[in-house]
C-alpha cells in the first residue's frame, strides 16, 4: 500500500471583509440590470442588504445568506432611522386689544340747524326783553289805571300813534283809560278840557302840561308819572318836571 503523497490544494483562508462581500453582491445586482435599494448602517462594520424585485430573485440566490453571523445581528441591533412626524400648527391667540368698546364719531350738526338754533335763541332772548320792558313788576298801585300803563312801559314813542307799536302822549294816555273801560278824548287839549280838575292829585289821574296842554301823563304818586315823552324816548316812568299847569280826573 502505497501512500498518496499529492497534497490536495486548498484555497488559502482570507480574512472576511464586508466591504468585499457588497462589492460582490452590488456587482451581482448590476449585472441582471436590477435596480435596488441599499440601507447602510455601521456597527462593528458594514452591512449592506439589497430588496431585490420577485424577477431578479428567481435568478439570484439571497445574497443576504451569505453575509456573516455578526453582520446580521449588527442589522437587527441598529435603530431604524425614521423621520419625525410633522406636528401640527400651534394657534396662536390673536393681537388686539381687549376691554374698549368702539364709539362711533358723533356726526357735527348740519349749519342749517345751527343757525336756526341761534335765530330762536335771538328770538327768545328779543322776547325776553320786550316782556321786561313792557310789563312792569314793581309794587301795584292802588289804581287800576296806573298798573295798566305800567304794563306799556319801553314803548317807543311814534308821533300819531296809540297802541303798543308806537305812543304818543295822548295817545297813550287814551289807550290806558280805554284799556281800563273809560273813553277819554284823543289829544292832550281835549283831555284837559273834558277832565274834572283836582288839587290834589290822586294815582291815575291827569298831570297837564301847557293851557291849553300840550303834553300829558298819567300820575304814580309821589311826585312821579308815566309818559310818553318825545321822538327817541320809551314809555318810562319818572319824576314830574316843571312846567305843569293843573291835574284832571276821569
Amino acid at each position: 500500500m502505497s501512500n498518496d503523497s499529492r497534497v490536495g490544494r486548498h484555497r488559502a483562508a482570507t480574512r472576511y471583509s464586508p466591504v468585499l462581500e457588497l462589492t460582490t453582491i452590488a456587482r451581482s445586482a448590476g449585472q441582471t440590470g436590477v435596480k435596488a435599494s441599499a440601507f447602510l448602517a455601521a456597527s462593528g462594520g458594514l452591512v449592506a442588504t439589497f430588496a431585490l424585485p420577485a424577477s431578479a430573485a428567481a435568478h439570484q440566490p439571497t445574497q443576504t445568506a451569505h453575509v456573516a453571523a455578526p453582520a446580521r445581528a449588527a442589522v437587527a441591533l441598529t435603530p431604524a432611522v425614521v423621520a419625525p412626524a410633522a406636528e401640527a400648527p400651534v394657534a396662536t391667540p390673536g393681537v388686539g386689544v381687549s376691554g374698549v368698546t368702539a364709539v362711533a364719531k358723533p356726526k357735527p350738526k348740519p349749519r342749517a340747524a345751527v343757525r336756526t338754533a341761534i335765530a330762536q335763541r335771538s328770538a327768545s332772548g328779543t322776547a325776553s326783553r320786550s316782556a321786561s320792558r313792557v310789563f312792569y313788576t314793581g309794587p301795584q298801585s292802588s289804581s287800576a289805571i296806573v298798573n295798566i300803563a305800567r304794563q306799556y312801559l319801553g314803548i317807543p314813542y311814534k308821533y300819531g300813534g296809540d297802541d303798543p307799536s308806537g305812543f304818543d302822549c295822548s295817545g297813550f294816555t287814551s289807550y290806558v283809560f280805554r284799556k281800563a273801560g273809560i273813553s277819554i278824548p284823543r289829544t292832550a287839549s281835549a283831555q284837559q278840557d273834558a277832565a274834572r280838575p283836582v288839587s290834589d292829585p290822586q294815582p291815575g289821574d291827569l298831570v297837564f302840561f301847557g293851557s291849553p296842554a300840550w303834553h300829558v301823563g298819567i300820575y304814580t304818586g309821589h311826585g312821579m308819572m308815566i309818559d310818553s315823552p318825545r321822538e327817541g324816548k320809551s314809555t318810562s316812568e319818572r319824576p314830574i318836571f316843571d312846567g305843569v299847569s293843573g291835574y284832571g280826573r276821569f
